[in-house]
């Protein structure tokens, strides 16, 4: 991974995000070739936070049917929940 842009690709706030950012953890969509050193640098980096820990989640996209009986297939992706140190935040406003 070059830079800290290619490693995560967004934020993600579902009902789930949403409920773990209670418990200091913030879940961002991340390259399926980054790993957990590379996100940890990333988001201290682009955020200013300390990260305590990050889990990362794999992926399958879905097999999806075209009009006829082809079928297509969405890109695979990558989960990481990243937990912060206390006291530290990430605003999302």
């Amino acid at each position: 991974m070059n830079t800290i842009y290619e490693v995560i690709e967004r934020i993600q706030v579902t009902e789930k995000a949403t409920g773990l950012m209670a418990q200091n953890k913030y879940v961002f969509r991340v390259a399926p070739v980054a790993n957990k050193i590379e996100i940890k640098r990333a988001v201290e980096e682009l955020f200013k936070v300390r990260v305590s820990g990050v889990n990362t989640m794999n992926y399958t996209g879905k097999r999806k049917r075209e009009r006829s009986m082809n079928y297509g297939k969405r890109s695979d992706w990558k989960r990481a929940v990243v937990t912060l140190h206390e006291g530290e935040e990430i605003p999302l406003g």
